[in-house]
């Protein structure tokens, strides 16, 4: 079996010692708002066992939450950070170090890590963020229950990426959910949930950074009754709904035919953090990272003006602001206009 390794001692630490109908929806909401106000607020010892598996901020934050509120955490997985992905996020391995937690960056569902679940017997076992489907057996393995944080207010939004597909698909409002965990992915039953608004102005990043503060909203009402025994189950009605999936690469091509608005929710969905909406200008690819819809009307694709930038699509106009050519630095659209002749140019 792979030590658990803690990185500011570089030593196996020893796992068996550890370290610590929509009205009744809606009453139920308010239930949960009112059995918490005062505990929430209050930093509580707590005896439940806790195997928690986080990554990203949003596992690092909410991780933080549970240990200000004294939860027994005796195990955390967590990922290795990939060396094609744009590390931006706070890392869950480095809090488990400063809290001399036990932690591995292995699957929860290998053999072996199954086994050190099962040796701890958690009450709970907790997912933040996890990019691993966890096994039904394992969540068997939890005497109190298995649950997870999902980034959108659930049902809506199931699925990969829930952030980034709100955005792209012009949405005005998501939120974080916390469910409990069954063979299907974020479908359990609902234990509590917060709203966050999306702005028009809103890039994917200002609502991911919306959500994680919903998220920590959402374990701090929450934890002080789950740990009591009397957080809510509500049942979710996958009807009310939508499941996305991951996306792919070639899902941040612009389709010059789509309105301006749809595509400029697409650049904002994908523009940084993330890699971006790409276009092909004279057989060389091209990211936009900002861009804007304007009124007017042109053959899509089609440069109308170079000051502003402007681009028809197939309903107005897209004024583009920021872009980058393959192999270059990311420019201003004025930048860029003086380096490139784009008289009778047509994006592809």
């Amino acid at each position: 079996m792979e030590p658990i390794m803690s990185i500011n001692q570089g030593q196996p630490l020893d796992l068996a010692s550890g370290q610590g109908g929509k009205e009744d929806a809606t009453q139920a909401y308010t239930a949960v708002r009112r059995g918490a106000d005062d505990a929430a607020n209050t930093v509580m010892e707590t005896k439940a066992t806790v195997v928690v598996c986080a990554y990203h901020n949003v596992g690092y934050r909410c991780l933080e939450e549970l240990l200000r509120q004294g939860a027994d955490i005796r195990l955390i997985f967590t990922h290795e950070d990939s060396p094609t992905e744009e590390i931006w996020f706070k890392s869950v391995r480095e809090l488990a170090c400063k809290h001399g937690i036990p932690f591995l960056t292995s699957d929860i569902n290998l053999p072996e890590n199954q086994a050190r679940v099962a040796e701890i017997a958690p009450a709970f076992l907790l997912s933040f963020y996890y990019r691993n489907m966890i096994k039904p057996e394992l969540l068997e393995l939890a005497a109190r229950g298995a649950l997870n944080l999902h980034g959108s207010y659930l049902p809506k939004y199931r699925g990969r990426v829930p952030v980034n597909w709100a955005v792209i698909n012009g949405e005005t409002e998501t939120g974080a959910t916390l469910h409990y965990m069954v063979e299907k992915p974020d479908a359990g039953e609902i234990v509590d949930r917060e709203k966050v608004a999306i702005e028009f102005t809103d890039t994917a990043f200002d609502v991911f950074n919306k959500v994680t503060d919903a998220a920590v909203t959402v374990i701090r009402r929450t934890w002080p009754m789950l740990v009591a025994g009397t957080a809510p189950r509500i049942p979710m009605n996958l009807k009310e709904g939508n499941y996305c999936g991951g996306r792919k690469p070639e899902d941040g091509r612009i389709d010059w035919t789509r309105s301006a608005v749809t595509i400029y929710n697409l650049v904002r969905g994908v523009t940084h953090p993330y890699p971006g909406a790409f276009t092909h200008l004279c057989g060389h690819k091209v990211v936009i990272w900002s861009a804007w819809p304007v009124a007017g009307s042109s053959e899509p694709g089609k440069v109308v003006s170079t000051e502003p930038l402007l681009v028809g699509t197939g309903d107005g106009l897209l004024e583009i602001k920021k872009l980058q050519a393959d192999g270059e630095v990311e420019t201003t659209a004025a930048v860029y206009v003086e380096k490139n002749s784009l008289e009778h140019a047509c994006f592809e």
